[in-house]
């Protein structure tokens, strides 16, 4: 029975069954990479970097001052045997679980009133989204007048209806809740995607599901929410990746200041980025902070991974089999 040989094709020649990128293709790939360069080296040098660097800090004692030195996994295990870790840690996860879901609904809200004012729509979209414009130490210090115990408008607001306000910023069961207070203030990103995903729900879907004789309660629970779940899924991510590493507007009000310092001494406002930061730039606690910070990545994105699994069962998207 006779062979055929099969000779391999010379150099440069088309190879059947592949296509030859055009020169055309060539320049515009060429182009490409030098655009996305800067993203590319600001990333490697940036993000990559310090996170390679800050891993391996995290096995080692490090101080700035002296050279590192490998100690392995020891600062893993004290991470596991400190209790302030625990206590910050404890205090970030209860902030988050009041702080996310409380931002969602009143931001689902003030949405839902947005899609009727009409006119004026674009008037108060912008007055709801400019505090997010305020920086955040000025929100701390801000909020620190505003709860302050003798004279805080809060508290004297309260007065005025005959409520004697709490100490928000000294008593350790109102510490919590003063900061949750405070964290609403930056709600008007949430209220507009909400009501951006709002405007874009087919307005048949409702005419139908009243036909159908579907009531106010009923379109919105079968029509949009399904339709928003996606804005939903998003902000819930964000959020609680935002609330996790809440940092800037606490530290403000009770660590930033010497006269709240000597009237606070409760550990109910350390947040573990908080703690991180003692530890870094307090304590030169540099390959510890380092694993804490590793051990919160951990978290936000055991978190992330989670909330993602579960959104498979809730989210609906717009051409996917359902």
């Amino acid at each position: 029975m006779a062979t055929t040989t099969v000779s391999p094709p010379a150099p440069g020649a088309a190879v059947p069954g592949r296509r030859r990128r055009t020169p055309l293709a060539r320049r515009e790939a060429r182009w490409a990479w030098l655009f996305l360069a800067p993203w590319i080296v600001g990333f490697l040098a940036f993000q990559a970097g310090p996170m390679i660097a800050s891993a391996w800090l995290s096995l080692t004692e490090y101080d700035v001052i002296n050279p590192p030195e490998y100690t392995g996994l020891d600062n893993y295990r004290e991470l596991m045997a400190d209790p302030q870790v625990a206590r910050s840690l404890g205090n970030t996860v209860y902030y988050t679980a009041l702080h996310v879901p409380l931002v969602m609904l009143i931001s689902l809200g003030l949405a839902l009133l947005l899609k009727r004012v009409g006119r004026l729509q674009g008037f108060f979209r912008t007055v709801f989204y400019l505090p997010v414009m305020t920086p955040a130490v000025a929100v701390g210090i801000l909020f620190l007048l505003l709860l302050n115990t003798q004279d805080g408008l809060i508290n004297r607001g309260l007065a005025l209806v005959g409520i004697d306000g709490p100490s928000w910023t000294t008593d350790p069961d109102w510490v919590m809740p003063g900061i949750v207070l405070m964290s609403l203030w930056s709600l008007g990103s949430t209220v507009i995607i909400y009501l951006a995903a709002l405007q874009n729900v087919p307005r048949d879907l409702y005419e139908a599901a009243s036909i159908d004789g579907a009531g106010a309660w009923a379109r919105f629970r079968h029509v949009t929410l399904p339709m928003i779940s996606g804005a939903l899924f998003f902000t819930l991510v964000v959020n609680t990746i935002a609330s996790l590493q809440m940092f800037t507007e606490v530290y403000t009000m009770y660590f930033g200041n010497r006269q709240t310092q000597t009237s606070f001494n409760s550990d109910a406002a350390t947040f573990y980025v908080i703690h991180l930061f003692q530890e870094a730039f307090q304590f030169l606690h540099m390959g510890y902070a380092s694993a804490m910070a590793w051990l919160l990545f951990l978290i936000i994105m055991g978190i992330t991974l989670v909330q993602v699994k579960l959104s498979k069962r809730f989210v609906y998207y717009e051409g996917e089999d359902q």
